[in-house]
């Protein structure tokens, strides 16, 4: 729990309309999505919400993300280069806690699925991933926040065992719940038995942004256009860097945020690692456009030209048959 991980609640509120915006739009056009662990049409859930509020509002984005704070957090557990996505939930009033659970790699599996993977890779699967929370709304305990079971991220067995009643009991019997205020966040191992709670209030809308941050080795759950977030946000960032409203730290968090930081996988015929082990990240290529000051058109070009390097043309890697 992080009280204050934002001290300035201006890119919460800019935000938050952002999202809320989106959230009608979904709703008119009958394209929101539902929720993991909840029935469907209790809660609003913005899937993707990282690219659609970089695109949208990239100057909100850049403001939002360049927290130093949240990106040593994420180092912390993850490393560097580790993939950012987040997807906003609102809990309406009325709407019911969800089902213990554990998270993404092997919670979102099945029982049979999951069973097929050895011993270490459950181990493995939590440190893989970074879950947090971003509060957009003070939070009281009737309104419902993360229901949360301290210690049970270390039951080895748990990606198993989560969906057994006895154990879901014991979960409810246990729970502990932090209330939070707007601006603060809440992260924790994703092997951790929580549930989002029940919002027992009449007025509150209770909306968090929830990262799901994923080691560089590891596979985001969401795919991502980072070139368009890249375009999106690199006028905004020259601006703001330019104005002094950026320091080095900020920049790097807001960059971390956007851009693709490890240079794996690759197309290793057009992207060889000429002078090194590796090619080029794209988070590479958009700091030396922020240390050389280029155009945006010499950006776009140069990310459309990184995405062709690691592309694959359908078909280019068979070799012809002997009787063609």
């Amino acid at each position: 729990m992080i009280r204050q991980a934002y001290r300035e609640l201006g890119p919460i509120d800019e935000a938050t309309a952002v999202f809320e915006s989106i959230i009608r739009s979904e709703r008119s056009s009958a394209t929101g999505g539902g929720d993991h662990f909840a029935k469907p049409g209790e809660n609003d859930r913005i899937w993707n919400a990282q690219e659609k509020l970089c695109l949208q509002a990239p100057g909100t984005f850049v403001r939002y993300f360049a927290n130093p704070l949240l990106a040593r957090v994420c180092e912390a557990w993850l490393g560097p280069d580790y993939q950012m996505t987040s997807q906003v939930n609102v809990v309406r009033p009325g709407g019911q806690a969800q089902l213990a659970h554990r998270d993404y790699h092997l919670g979102f599996l099945s029982l049979e699925q999951a069973q097929r993977y050895p011993a270490h890779v459950h181990r493995m699967s939590a440190l893989l991933t970074l879950q947090g929370a971003i509060a957009h709304v003070d939070m009281p305990v009737e309104s419902g926040p993360t229901k949360l079971l301290p210690g049970s991220q270390r039951y080895a067995q748990g990606y198993l065992a989560w969906r057994r009643p006895e154990f879901r009991a014991y979960f409810e019997a246990r729970f502990v719940q932090l209330p939070l205020n707007k601006g603060d966040a809440l992260f924790f191992n994703p092997a951790l038995f929580h549930a989002a709670g029940a919002n027992r209030t009449p007025d509150i809308q209770r909306m968090a942004n929830l990262l799901q941050v994923s080691s560089a080795f590891g596979r985001a759950m969401e795919v991502l256009d980072r070139r368009s977030m890249c375009a999106a946000v690199y006028p905004e960032l020259r601006s703001m860097r330019d104005a002094g409203r950026l320091d080095a730290a900020q920049l790097e968090a807001a960059l971390a945020a956007c851009a693709e930081g490890y240079p794996f996988p690759s197309n290793l015929d057009r992207d060889p690692p000429i002078g090194g082990l590796a090619p080029r990240s794209q988070q590479e290529l958009l700091r030396q456009a922020l240390r050389e000051n280029w155009p945006e058109t010499q950006l776009a070009k140069a990310l459309t030209e990184h995405a062709w390097r690691r592309s694959v043309e359908p078909g280019a890697g068979l070799a012809p048959r002997r009787d063609a």
